[in-house]
């Protein structure tokens, strides 16, 4: 795997694993009971965007890294795929 690859698979993973630490902690302006006028009651009391960015960027790492790990094991493979599939082998 060349560093653009791995940079480019690391970009896409850190996004996705964004959206699923964006919900981590939140409680709405409703639960906290401090509607801002003019906001949604559903909006983020304190979003903590910092932390997120931040334990976002730490699961992304140790899940790349398992993954790295793996494909350098030969645990993952286009050719074990193939043969997961059923197609022929190259």
């Amino acid at each position: 795997m060349t560093w653009t690859s791995a940079l480019a698979i690391y970009f896409v993973l850190w996004w996705i694993v964004l959206f699923a630490v964006l919900p981590w902690g939140v409680r709405s302006q409703h639960e906290s009971g401090e509607v801002v006028p003019g906001s949604d009651p559903g909006a983020p009391a304190i979003p903590r965007l910092g932390a997120k960015l931040i334990w976002t960027t730490l699961v992304s790492a140790a899940v790349f890294a398992a993954g790295y790990g793996a494909y350098r094991a030969d645990l993952v493979s286009l050719d074990g795929l193939a043969r997961l599939l059923g197609m022929p082998a190259r």
